[in-house]
């Protein structure tokens, strides 16, 4: 029975290998900012207002001027062909008839025509800046050409975070999962591939770079402090992501929702702030929405669900989650996930964890 997101995840576990189960779910370090991220939803309290005369909640949303069915959209993650052999395609196909936006990483084992081929709502196009910008700029326009509707710069990954159950795995990528919009090799090895390739040297000349080569919205992902939100803004982009990378990448840096806060105060309403890290419930989108993002981002639950049963598993993943979005809105009085008030989230005080909580949440 899939009633959760959480019930997704114990069936996915079931089906994957250990080592792929550790690839997609684990985070960098000793995981702490992992564990950070569904904490810190963990405590947010929503306020209920009641006798508001709600019937039937609009869960639908505007961001960079298209109507999203929710505001969420499928964040950029690669090698899905590694959780189902349809991958990204079996993705875009269940987000599509959903309104869902997908944003597609720049390793997808499928490409981006064939993607754009199969997809009925927006894709955007997540890179990383690697040393060869030749390459990012053909790929770029190969997804203007494809109709894609923005570029995602990750922008924490100088190289990758270290990953201590991927190396305590020795773990590989089969022969057969390969970025389908690369060409080259090395990619075995992911830790390895980005210390050769990725470019470590990038300053905030990379925007204007980006700019130069496309006419798509431009979008920064891993922004977490108030600084770099008004550079960000400062540089030209049309958005940002708040976002730790899933805990992959700096152990010990903030939740991505306990950053959220001085990020949309600093920047003011001067660009569209997206959140990705840590949702796992309706409740969690409705709260981000509350606290100022536009939208989020969801990320390892499409995996789980791909991995369950392929496009039919993304599609119960995304149902799922619109219908407990659409109850939070319901139960609180909110009418349209347009106009969620921002009087609706109390954080509550935050707790030390136990040995036992933690010992609990890594298994």
């Amino acid at each position: 029975m899939r009633l959760s997101l959480g019930d997704y995840a114990r069936l996915a576990r079931e089906r994957l290998d250990r080592p792929v189960w550790d690839f997609f779910e684990g985070g960098a370090g000793d995981e702490r900012t992992l564990l950070a991220n569904t904490a810190a939803f963990d405590r947010v309290r929503l306020r209920p207002s009641v006798l508001t005369g709600v019937t039937v909640p609009e869960p639908s949303t505007e961001v960079l001027g298209r109507t999203w069915g929710a505001p969420f959209a499928v964040a950029p993650m690669g090698y899905q062909t590694l959780a189902h052999p349809q991958g990204e395609l079996a993705t875009v196909r269940a987000a599509g008839p959903r309104g869902v936006p997908v944003v597609v990483s720049m390793f997808s084992g499928h490409s981006c025509e064939d993607l754009a081929a199969a997809a009925a709502a927006p894709l955007w196009l997540q890179i990383y800046c690697l040393r060869d910008r030749a390459a990012i700029r053909r790929l770029v326009e190969r997804a203007e050409r494809a109709r894609f509707e923005a570029v995602v710069l990750t922008v924490d990954t100088p190289r990758l975070g270290r990953r201590l159950r991927d190396l305590r795995n020795g773990f590989r990528l089969p022969p057969d999962v390969r970025p389908a919009n690369l060409h080259g090799d090395g990619f075995d090895n992911p830790a390895h591939h980005a210390l050769s390739q990725f470019d470590p040297a990038l300053n905030w000349d990379v925007v204007d770079w980006l700019r130069s080569i496309t006419r798509l919205p431009v979008v920064l992902k891993g922004i977490l402090t108030a600084a770099d939100a008004v550079r960000a803004v400062s540089a030209g982009v049309d958005a940002i992501i708040v976002s730790n990378h899933g805990g992959r990448q700096l152990d010990g840096a903030p939740a991505s929702l306990e950053a959220l806060p001085d990020v949309v105060a600093a920047v003011g309403g001067a660009c569209t702030i997206l959140l990705d890290s840590g949702v796992r419930r309706g409740a969690d989108v409705l709260a981000a929405r509350a606290m100022g993002a536009d939208a989020v981002l969801l990320g390892r639950p499409v995996l789980y669900g791909l991995a369950v049963d392929g496009e039919d598993g993304v599609a119960g993943v995304i149902d799922l989650l619109t219908d407990e979005l659409t109850d939070a809105m319901a139960l609180t009085g909110t009418a349209s996930a347009a106009a969620v008030p921002l009087e609706l989230v109390r954080p509550a005080r935050p707790r030390e964890s136990s040995p036992e909580a933690v010992e609990h949440h890594t298994r």
